[in-house]
């Protein structure tokens, strides 16, 4: 496993790292034993960043993270985040004593004194952003956080809050079939020498083992709202999904190592976070960081998903309103 510093002044983390968004049932039930198998394989690949959230199974993502014999271990590196409250209505709320009042409870779950990296899940467009930052700075003096990420936000919002205080990170939605961050955010995450942290980097999915099958999903699946996962866009996206299969075959590689080998190839400060909560799966994917592109491998794959290939949107209207657009 490589590694890449997250953020300037940030620790070294393995250059991928684990979405353990999972652990709390959002993609089916699972076990605390199997999500513990599946952090033992991480750790003993080298993965050494796991990113989590407060609403993930409502605590209990981090609840199996701070029940994880592993997390103890010098060199791992954990990432949360607070801000989202479902409702109804779902809102975000951004000021300090939600945000402080969640990482207390974040910390007592994960059964950890600090985090290396606390994120603000998603921005409140009526509180300045410039405030926000101001509470992370005493997150970070009260020695709680070692630095503070934004999420789902433009290259404006990064600007200004890193203006206040150095942001550490800034995690959005990227992978080959959802290229937005393209568009300004990565080279502003590289002039500031903020990283990138790519989620849902194999596609919900979708560049996984085996291609889904939305009919078989179950009723509570999110990825059902998802015009991406509907017909007619699902059958017109699975002819070049099939056909990006072949390509990474014929390459000798996973179609979720050579996703994700696409996605470190972009730059030295992306570190995506792919999510499972199989050992079995996570071998598809983990020696992707030892895995460079060649100039063939590039052009190949330019051919086959080229920029803007994908039918459908990545969120519906509902989803869509929580993000900050910028293009």
């Amino acid at each position: 496993m490589k590694y890449r510093p997250l953020g300037t002044g940030g620790p070294m983390v393995s250059a991928i790292g684990l979405g353990c968004m999972s652990f709390g049932g959002a993609f089916g039930p699972t076990t605390k034993e199997a999500s513990f198998r599946c952090l033992d394989a991480a750790y003993d690949h080298g993965l050494t960043f796991l990113d989590t959230a407060n609403i993930y199974g409502m605590g209990l993502s981090e609840t199996t993270l701070g029940e994880w014999p592993g997390l103890h271990k010098s060199n791992i590196s954990i990432a949360t985040k607070a801000s989202i409250i479902n409702g109804p209505p779902r809102r975000f709320d951004n000021s300090e004593n939600h945000l402080r009042t969640e990482l207390e409870s974040s910390l007592k779950r994960l059964g950890v004194d600090h985090v290396d990296l606390f994120y603000i899940h998603r921005r409140e467009e009526t509180r300045p952003i410039e405030e926000v930052v101001l509470t992370m700075t005493r997150l970070i003096d009260d020695g709680l956080i070692g630095g503070y990420g934004l999420s789902e936000i433009s290259p404006g919002t990064l600007r200004r809050a890193h203006a206040v205080y150095p942001c550490r990170a800034v995690q959005n939605e990227y992978s080959l079939w959802s290229r937005q961050p393209e568009l300004g955010l990565i080279q502003t995450c590289a002039e500031l020498g903020v990283a990138f942290v790519p989620f849902s980097p194999l596609g919900r999915g979708v560049f996984g083992r085996e291609i889904i099958d939305p009919a078989t999903l179950p009723s509570t699946d999110f990825r059902l709202q998802i015009p991406r996962f509907q017909d007619p866009d699902w059958s017109l996206n699975l002819t070049r999904l099939n056909a990006f299969r072949s390509f990474a075959q014929d390459a000798g590689m996973t179609p979720s190592a050579l996703a994700l080998a696409w996605i470190l190839d972009q730059g030295p400060h992306l570190i995506p976070i792919p999510g499972t909560r199989s050992a079995d799966h996570l071998s598809d994917w983990i020696t992707a960081a030892d895995t460079p592109l060649s100039a063939e491998l590039r052009a190949g794959l330019a051919k086959v998903l080229p920029a803007g290939w994908a039918y459908g949107d990545r969120y519906n209207l509902t989803q869509a309103s929580t993000v900050e657009r910028y293009c």
